[in-house]
């Protein structure tokens, strides 16, 4: 079975300026997640996507091997990822003559993963025979009893009312929140339907301490910290 690995990143960001090239414990931010991908030994391809040559380069030195650059109208701050994944996928069958039969896609903000969840993506949707499988964890609130919403009319409720009321979080479903960290497709329902769900979709659990996406100065500073703590590193100096 072959599998492709696809990254895309975009030059530009609003939370942080220039987040993706950052460096991350002396590393671009982006060398992490092409390092876990490499370090699987899953993906006889790995290509990195976007409008930046500045990032294109610094991928194919992490070592990536595919640079794709990406249209202008996949890089605004508007445009959505899944017609940029789409768009890396078929560059990298087109280039390299080979379809594979399942892609997964990685997101740079995402460092704290572990070459052994993208494994257990990858597993779980071979198993599993679903369409793809995306990851999450356990969501710190539920939207059954202390999850709200804003309404229309300016008042907040829950976001999913039940009648009768649920006050109780061992009675009702699990739910978790995406940390768009790993999504993994089968090629070919993907480039008939681009979609992030399907009626079979599987989700891979992945911890909270593993699951934070980089936003803001804050999540950048949290992942920092996590990762020293991970790699036994001092603390840095203020």
């Amino acid at each position: 079975m072959k599998l492709f690995c696809t990254i895309c990143a975009r030059g530009g960001s609003k939370g942080i300026v220039g987040k993706n090239a950052r460096e991350l414990l002396g590393r671009p931010l982006l060398a992490w997640t092409i390092d876990q991908a490499r370090q699987t030994g899953l993906f006889e391809t790995i290509a990195f996507s976007s409008d930046s040559d500045e990032l294109l380069q610094a991928a194919l030195a992490a070592g990536a091997n595919l640079a794709v650059k990406r249209p202008d109208a996949m890089a605004t701050d508007s445009a959505p990822k899944i017609p940029a994944i789409r768009h890396c996928l078929e560059q990298a069958i087109a280039r390299t003559g080979t379809s594979p039969d399942i892609f997964v896609d990685l997101d740079v903000t995402s460092p704290l993963r572990l070459p052994s969840d993208i494994a257990g993506a990858v597993a779980l949707l071979e198993r599993s025979g679903a369409c793809n499988v995306i990851t999450g964890a356990s969501a710190r609130r539920s939207p059954y009893f202390n999850l709200v919403e804003a309404r229309a009319d300016g008042t907040f409720g829950l976001s999913k009312p039940v009648d009768p009321p649920i006050t109780r979080r061992q009675d009702v479903p699990r739910c978790f929140d995406m940390n768009a960290s790993i999504y993994a497709w089968r090629v070919t329902p993907f480039l008939e339907n681009p979609s992030v769900f399907y009626p079979d979709t599987q989700l891979f659990e992945m911890p909270q301490e593993r699951s934070v996406d980089i936003d803001s100065d804050l999540d950048f500073t949290l992942v920092e910290l996590l990762l020293r703590k991970r790699l036994a590193l001092p603390e840095a100096r203020p």
